[in-house]
């Protein structure tokens, strides 16, 4: 039996037998539904409409209930941007950040994670013509940044042993799962940290990445983004290049911040599933950033996995709306900010936090959160709905959620409102390992050859 296949036999076996023993225990088994093809034979909560209210007061027997299930279950979040404070801010993770940051490695064990994705961040200044003309030489660019973010990553599990350790495969998190540890997985977010090299490419993912973001908010030299001028049409032909180097490799293509277009193309290249690894649904949220129904369901019919971003203003259009409403009146103040301070960025952020915190807008509550999962499950399928928090990566979190150690918050209310325990194990971890076992299938991991198999092409400079 090839490797591949026995990996994902044994992560299927493992999944399998925790679902049977918690349905035994619950008598609330659930249909189990084809990767985008028909609903569950028990299927999810409808979708509600938004609710701003506060979750009711805590039935304490079924939070009991939701902690046991918590803890024996595969837990995985698709997004944390702490790597980028341990770079910046110098952060040791072994160190108590309550109040000041979302993770530790204390809260990390604490929210009863197996899986966290670090966030290899490479901000767009480092692939612009300026960034490089002015610092390359001292400082490099996007794939140097790249390096110094899974860098750190490397010396905080190497330096926490007992707690962390790496994950590059979903053996490796169901190991992690066993040892009691977090599992850290890597994913680079913004495609142009690979410097339009194929071969760059695949150094990352010698290095651990498992998936890749395509674009961030920038349109790169290949892929157009959510947020920005589009220039290819959704991919380019080496963008779609990547993607299929990506399915080779047996590294997720993630999809978050992509335009639709390029969603779309992404979903007619990849023969592996894909994930959303930070992203909410567009229903809820008329953002950019969020996914509209229509491709909620080619996710599905792909076997991808949506993975529910955090923040607020993904969440509720009301926050969101209110957000737009004061960049409008801060907007002069702010640009004053950035040309007061354009040379320490450091203190530009802080700056910008204070005018931020004193001209506060409402926020959301961990029941909208919710409904969000709820409406990809009823719009996807349940087998293709995650979690992907945005960690450290945004300034607010909704009521209900103040850091990861309150992740148990999550599996409380999916109990409350009638998911069964196996449709919940699904959301918090299981989706997301069924879809890593096909990626690793896809990629055929046991026979090919890394260098010798994939293309060399690379996108040659623009000539001015």
């Amino acid at each position: 039996m090839k490797r591949t296949l026995r990996v994902g036999l044994f992560v299927g076996v493992v999944v399998c037998v925790l679902v049977s023993s918690l349905t035994l225990k619950s008598g609330k088994a659930a249909g189990v539904g084809k990767a985008g093809a028909q609903a569950s034979a028990s299927p999810p909560p409808q979708a509600s409409t938004p609710q701003a209210a506060a979750t009711p007061q805590r039935d304490e027997k079924l939070w009991k209930k939701a902690l046991a299930l918590h803890k024996k279950t595969v837990v995985i979040d698709g997004h944390n941007d702490i790597p980028t404070v341990m770079v910046d801010e110098d952060y040791d993770m072994g160190v108590s950040s309550v109040g000041k940051y979302h993770t530790d490695v204390a809260r990390l064990k604490q929210s009863g994670m197996t899986g966290e994705f670090f966030s290899i961040y490479v901000d767009r200044q480092y692939a612009t013509q300026e960034w490089v003309a002015k610092n390359y030489v001292r400082e490099g660019g996007s794939s140097r940044r790249a390096l110094d973010l899974i860098d750190a990553s490397y010396r905080m599990v190497e330096k926490y042993p007992k707690d962390l350790t790496l994950a590059t495969s979903a053996a490796d998190i169901v190991r992690a799962k066993k040892q009691g540890k977090v599992g850290v997985l890597m994913g680079i977010e913004g495609g142009h940290a690979i410097e339009n090299s194929l071969s760059a490419l695949r150094e990352f993912y010698r290095l651990g990445v498992r998936y890749m973001t395509l674009t961030h908010n920038n349109t790169n030299d290949w892929a157009d983004a959510c947020c920005d001028d589009a220039k290819h049409n959704g991919l380019s032909e080496f963008g779609k290049e990547v993607v299929r180097e990506m399915n080779r490799l047996g590294m997720f293509v993630d999809i978050s911040h992509v335009s639709d277009k390029t969603m779309s193309d992404v979903l007619d290249v990849s023969k592996a599933p894909v994930i959303a690894s930070h992203s909410s649904a567009r229903v809820f949220s008329n953002h950019k950033r969020n996914i509209p129904d229509e491709l909620l369901k080619r996710i599905a019919q792909n076997g991808g996995v949506v993975m529910v971003n955090f923040y607020p203003a993904f969440l509720d259009e009301k926050v969101r709306a209110a957000g737009i409403e004061r960049d409008a009146k801060l907007k002069t103040q702010r640009e004053a900010l950035r040309g007061q301070f354009k040379d320490d960025q450091k203190r530009l952020d802080e700056e910008l936090k204070r005018l931020d915190d004193a001209n506060p807008i409402p926020n959301t509550t961990l029941s909208m959160l919710v409904d969000h999962i709820d409406h990809i499950a009823k719009v996807a399928g349940v087998d293709h709905v995650g979690l992907g928090s945005d960690f450290d990566g945004v300034p607010n979190l909704p009521e209900g959620i103040k850091d990861v150690a309150d992740l148990p918050n999550i599996t409380y209310e999916l109990l409350r409102r009638g998911y069964s325990e196996r449709d919940v194990m699904k959301i918090l971890g299981g989706n997301f390992m069924r879809a890593f076992a096909e990626v690793e299938r896809v990629a055929h991991t046991d026979r090919r050859q890394i260098s010798g198999e994939g293309s060399a092409r690379r996108l040659e400079a623009t000539k001015k």
